[in-house]
């Protein structure tokens, strides 16, 4: 049999390298392959087709995303990912994937409790292969049905036992059914890509909600005299109080799930019939999204990118909780980062670390405020701002300020249109010259939901539902109008995934000269439209056209 290092010599790879790896061999327990791929002179898959012409076996790049889960009922996931091995079975063939040729003894154990001796062997990536181990048994999760018969009230040792580190959800083996119970509702929730778990007691009831693409849809029931118990685990994990029952606590937790890390932050609030908790699930490998991601026309788009650039002023993104602001802005930062701008941010909650940033966190119990951090930030000579949220006269009045003294502000309104901004600073206190001289934009969004590409269907809508997004026949003539049917992949909701709609007020000199004059939002609006402004609903009926999502989702977010 052929070495290893001769044979990467022979594919290329230069023999100092080899020599270098056999050296250190001498003072590590690494295997040569694992010492290249360490040090960077070859890659996982060139040590993979070595071994395979080393042992003859068959190579594999990757694996099938989906896979049989049969195996998961009677072979420990620990052991799998110890081994670096799976079975793997899909439609026309079965086979166990291994990354790791000589692992002959824990082979042989597989095929015993798979009942099949001469299961066929091939090398896989680790990667690949942890992958499909995590789908396996993400989707043999015990049902919430066979956890709920389980659960006992009495069952304080193993309920209160501590989570001292991140450990993945799906490694965990604990025996007792509320663990089991929120590790289901934890690897349910980011299986099926919820932003949101809500734990809702009533009377009688205990329900477990998650959001999904922005709507709520029930996840579990269990039964009520598990409530406590459930409560009390969670705080465990975030580290909060349980004893105290009549106040709202804030914490967080991190969790793995299926190798995948993710930050919860945990809010409890005392309600007449128990503690309510609302779990915010936010995944640490999240892509921050470019300004083009966002959905945006060129026609918006264009324009907000010159104002985000501009040398000072205020860009403001208004919209309600849950519209999509913060990922906005934080896009915009993305664009207009460069080593030669100081950028630092003030956010409640740091939903994304960006490189580069300062950014700080606001803490009421030590009265760092939005505008007292604010005050403190102008000091740190910045160039760009960005402010978490106007919420008072105070941090309104200290970022139109510092607009004034050159910087430019970033920041977010709780406002259903872009008009309606202007009315809210003028009621804030601020002076109409000051909001004239310091606002360059203003951009109101929504977030709607995206039609299912696997069970979309072209359908008539009656003139009266066209009317409702100020849609006619003659602007859908030649157009296919969608929805979705519902299907498994988009858990019968017709939807899968979001986009932003959006509406742009760019302060002209015109607009200047109305604000001056008056703060009503229906005549700003008025104005904005005769100047070319497209409205939330118009881009909503855009989006329509284009087949991107449906008539009843435009109205549902727009209202109009």
């Amino acid at each position: 049999m052929k070495k290893i290092g001769e044979i990467l010599i022979e594919e290329g790879l230069a023999p100092a390298a080899v020599e270098r790896a056999l050296a250190s061999q001498q003072v590590s327990a690494l295997l040569i392959g694992e010492i290249l791929i360490k040090s960077g002179e070859a890659k996982d898959l060139e040590i993979l087709s070595a071994l395979g012409q080393q042992f003859g076996m068959e190579v594999r790049n990757r694996l099938p995303g989906e896979i049989g889960t049969d195996f998961t009922s009677h072979i420990p996931i620990g052991f799998l990912k110890s081994y670096r091995m799976v079975p793997v079975t899909v439609v026309d063939e079965s086979f166990i994937a291994v990354s790791n040729p000589l692992s002959f003894q824990a082979v042989d154990d597989v095929r015993k409790l798979l009942g099949n001796t001469s299961l066929p062997i091939v090398l896989a990536p680790v990667e690949s292969i942890i992958k499909a181990i995590n789908y396996a048994y993400d989707m043999t999760q015990t049902s919430a049905d066979t956890v709920m018969q389980d659960i006992d009230d009495e069952d304080p040792e193993r309920l209160f036992s501590e989570i001292e580190e991140i450990g993945d959800l799906l490694d965990d083996t604990s025996d007792s059914p509320v663990i089991r119970l929120v590790n289901l509702m934890f690897s349910q929730a980011i299986r099926d890509n919820a932003s949101d778990i809500h734990i809702e007691p009533y009377q009688s009831s205990l329900n477990i909600r998650q959001r999904l693409d922005g709507i709520l849809y029930d996840m579990l029931s269990p039964p009520k005299h598990v409530q406590q118990a459930l409560v009390s685990r969670i705080k465990i994990m975030a580290k909060l109080n349980i004893a105290e029952k009549r106040l709202p606590q804030d914490g967080r937790i991190e969790l793995k799930v299926a190798n995948r890390e993710i930050d919860v932050r945990v809010s409890t609030l005392p309600t007449a019939f128990g503690e309510r908790v609302v779990l915010r699930l936010l995944k640490k490998s999240s892509v921050m999204l470019s300004l083009t991601d966002l959905g945006m026309p060129e026609d918006r788009l264009l324009p907000f990118a010159k104002a985000i650039r501009a040398p000072n002023g205020i860009v403001l993104v208004t919209g309600p909780t849950g519209s999509g602001k913060t990922t906005t802005l934080y896009a915009a930062l993305s664009a207009i980062n460069k080593t030669d701008i100081n950028i630092i941010t003030i956010e409640d909650p740091i939903e994304y670390r960006i490189n580069g940033i300062g950014q700080v966190q606001v803490n009421p119990k030590i009265d760092l405020t939005f505008a007292s951090g604010l005050r403190s930030i102008v000091r740190q000579d910045p160039d760009v701002i960005l402010v978490g949220e106007i919420r008072d006269t105070e941090t309104a009045e200290i970022a139109i300020q510092s607009a004034l003294t050159g910087h430019l502000v970033f920041s977010t309104l709780h406002t259903n249109d872009s008009a309606g901004a202007i009315t809210r600073l003028r009621d804030m206190g601020v002076e109409p010259f000051l909001i004239a001289s310091t606002v360059n934009a203003i951009l109101a969004q929504r977030l709607i939901r995206i039609i299912c590409p696997h069970c979309k269907e072209e359908y008539l809508p009656t003139p009266e539902m066209l009317g409702r997004i100020g849609l006619d026949e003659a602007a859908c003539r030649g157009r296919k109008i969608y929805r979705g049917r519902g299907c498994n992949k988009c858990l019968h909701t017709g939807y899968k995934g979001r986009c932003g709609i959006f509406e742009l007020l760019l302060m002209t000199q015109e607009m200047k000269a109305l604000i001056l004059h008056t703060s009503d939002a229906n005549q700003i609006k008025k104005k904005a439209v005769e100047n070319g402004m497209i409205t939330l609903s118009g881009d909503g009926a855009m989006k329509v056209l284009q087949g991107i999502t449906t008539i009843e989702e435009v109205y549902r977010v727009s209202q109009v």
